[in-house]
């Protein structure tokens, strides 16, 4: 039987891409689309319910799992629908402040919900393999992380670029927020013992890349991921939809839990 696919921002370019992979998928089918009423017209004649809201839409599409990447106060409202239809969402918007990732892991008590950052396995595997190498190479080796992204992104430092400077402060026993540096201008004096740089760029049309930067003394190693199209996060999100139907609601769910 298909996965019913519920797409939110099916005229943005992550909705046109998880679009495109349904229809080319014969383990998917495009149950619905939701777009801001202004954008609905770009979606006359499509063969599933289309509407600008979740609450138009699910009534049409029972059973299907929900994709959004949108905005931290979109994706809440969508899953607070989610919830209230006991509906799976799939979430891959970032942006989220500590706050708002408690509302979710709330409505994820009342239908199955699943929020990643960054959707690519290999920046999944990369969050399993950094803290290892930060554990081997010790405290003595500085940690910085570099992040670009196209110049229409919205939230700085990227998501993913967060997560990966959390596992990493995670493995020296250090909290994020405590050590983190993401404006370095000035005469600011030297690097303190406890710290972690995360700093972004932006331009053009960059899909997105993260490199972590280990500094010793002598030597430097630098591990770069670099996505080359939103196909990648976006097949991530249709995995994770697959895995998410079959799980009970209860929790927060992650890529962490695909790959347990």
């Amino acid at each position: 039987m298909k996965t019913g696919i519920v797409v939110m921002g099916a005229c943005g370019r992550m909705g046109k891409t998880i679009c495109d992979l349904v229809n080319a998928d014969e383990r998917y089918t495009l149950a619905g689309m939701v777009e801001r009423p202004e954008a609905l017209a770009k979606l006359a004649g499509a063969a599933c319910p289309v509407g600008d809201s979740l609450h138009s839409v699910l009534p049409q599409a029972p059973g299907a799992v929900i994709i959004d990447f949108t905005a931290p106060e979109a994706s809440l409202a969508n899953a607070q629908a989610a919830a209230q239809y006991g509906s799976p969402l799939v979430i891959g918007t970032t942006g989220f402040s500590d706050e708002q990732k408690a509302q979710l892991a709330g409505y994820a008590a009342q239908t199955p919900l699943f929020w990643a950052s960054n959707m690519s396995i290999g920046v999944n595997v990369l969050l399993k393999i950094l803290p290892e190498l930060a554990r081997v190479l010790g405290e003595q080796y500085d940690i910085d992380i570099m992040e670009i992204h196209h110049n229409k992104k919205k939230d700085a430092p990227s998501g993913t670029a967060l997560t990966i400077a959390e596992c990493l402060a995670k493995a020296r026993g250090w909290e994020l927020n405590d050590v983190r540096n993401s404006a370095r201008d000035g005469i600011i004096g030297a690097r303190p013992h406890k710290e972690i740089g995360v700093q972004a760029l932006r331009g053009g049309d960059v899909v997105g890349v993260h490199t972590v930067y280990f500094m010793g003394a002598g030597e430097r190693i630098e591990v770069t991921h670099q996505a080359h199209s939103r196909e990648n996060f976006a097949q991530g999100a249709l995995r994770a939809a697959l895995w998410l139907k079959e799980q009970p609601a209860g929790k927060l769910y992650s890529m962490n839990d695909i790959f347990a």
